[in-house]
């Protein structure tokens, strides 16, 4: 699929659904190790998502940026890991799918919050988008991010790549709300509106909303905001309902159909990329395939 095209286009496009925790439900790391120590349930994991008819596929690389890997003391190169992730996406997607390499926080505040200067995080979204360019993605999805500023230097560095790549490699950034509230809120306090306007004047092919603690009916009222503020495209990837715990366990449980009947709700706010984030599955995206009269 042309991502560009893609873009373009009015009608809604659909993007997969978890990675993580249908990697946890088979009993492995949910991280973008698993590219490289079980490349096989990875794959497998994308190809569910392919069988229900998605048009974009999103690669196994959410945390791999160098700050966040050497925080969590993790085994694995940058260049490898990313590289793997694109590969494996790219394998998957038989039916022309575009991949989108996938980029998120470092789990660091920058400076003047926390103690990382701007430069250190932009060098880190840089090395990994360039080698999530290596590995052949179509562009870049920049999500969950909690802080427009994080979002905004990231979406710079993804920018910076495509063109020393010399390619059309669009970046979509969506962010993680805690809130629907007062214009809706990040946990670092800043509004769908103000993300909305600031990604889009920074050169965002798309910004959008997924994770947080917004269910997909909660999300519409994110996405209402988003689409008043921009003429952008907006995305939406909730998670199957607002995450709870049972003992030490994240339990996500809306069902498949009440997830659909939520994304509805999206649709109706005017969204036109939609798929699923944490705790969702091929049962959830062939529901959103039904929704869209795919199935």
């Amino acid at each position: 699929m042309d991502l560009v095209r893609a873009l373009e286009m009015t009608e809604p496009r659909m993007l997969d659904g978890a990675m993580g925790t249908e990697l946890a439900a088979a009993g492995l790391e949910m991280g973008g190790q698993s590219c490289l120590s079980h490349p096989e349930a990875v794959l497998a994991v994308h190809r569910s998502y392919v069988e229900c008819g998605v048009d974009m596929l999103i690669t196994n690389t959410l945390t791999m940026n160098r700050l966040a890997i050497e925080h969590h003391r993790l085994d694995v190169d940058v260049h490898d890991v990313n590289v793997a992730g694109a590969r494996l996406a790219r394998q998957a997607a038989t039916g022309g799918q575009a991949v989108l390499g996938d980029i998120s926080g470092t789990g660091q505040l920058l400076e003047p919050y926390g103690t990382l200067p701007e430069a250190a995080a932009y060098a880190a979204f840089y090395e990994q988008a360039t080698a999530l360019v290596d590995g052949g993605v179509d562009g870049f999805l920049i999500e969950t991010m909690f802080d427009l500023h994080e979002a905004v230097v990231a979406l710079r560095a993804c920018r910076d790549v495509a063109k020393a790549s010399g390619r059309p490699l669009p970046a979509m950034v969506t962010m993680a709300f805690a809130t629907p509230a007062r214009g809706g809120r990040t946990l670092m306090g800043n509004t769908a509106k103000a993300c909305a306007e600031a990604l889009s004047a920074e050169g965002a092919a798309a910004i959008g909303a997924n994770c947080g603690d917004l269910g997909p009916a909660q999300l519409a009222e994110i996405v209402a905001t988003l689409t008043a503020a921009t003429s952008l495209p907006v995305l939406v990837q909730p998670n199957a309902g607002t995450p709870r715990l049972e003992g030490s366990r994240t339990v996500f449980d809306l069902s498949a159909q009440a997830f659909a009947e939520g994304m509805a709700l999206c649709l109706a706010a005017g969204a036109r990329l939609v798929g699923g984030c944490c705790g969702t599955n091929a049962s959830h995206i062939q529901a959103l395939a039904a929704l869209l009269g795919r199935a």
